[in-house]
């Protein structure tokens, strides 16, 4: 089993700026897939940005790409949220999700997604 652990959230006003890691443990391999997801109050879960194995091949969600950047270290066991210019309503619950595979697909669906970290809270007062 692969454990993901979230951190890095907090409170900060709006452009600010958050740093979030997921790291993971266990059985890992380096052909996995790993995204980053978030959920408002009242809202549905929504794909945030994603990096396939290779740690090239990134997508982003529209709203975010110009603002965000995720990025994998060397050994593939950290993802990170690099998140600039919050704005009051990126505020949600972060989650970190991960997924075997062998491709550069990245799925920008939740229920794709194997593992998941508890989530990290990000709140960005106006």
């Amino acid at each position: 089993q692969v454990q993901l652990v979230e951190s890095g959230g907090g409170l900060v006003q709006a452009g600010g700026s958050l740093r979030l890691s997921c790291a993971a443990s266990g059985r890992t391999s380096t052909y996995c897939t790993m995204a980053w997801f978030r959920q408002a109050p009242g809202k549905e879960r929504e794909f945030v940005g994603g990096v396939a194995w290779s740690g090239d091949i990134i997508n982003y969600a529209d709203c975010v790409k110009d603002r965000f950047t995720i990025s994998r270290d060397t050994a593939k066991t950290t993802v990170y949220l690099q998140m600039n210019s919050l704005k009051p309503e990126d505020t949600a619950i972060y989650y970190c999700a991960a997924i075997p595979s062998i491709t550069t697909v990245i799925s920008t669906t939740s229920d794709t997604y194997r593992y998941w970290g508890q989530g990290t809270q990000v709140t960005v007062s106006s």
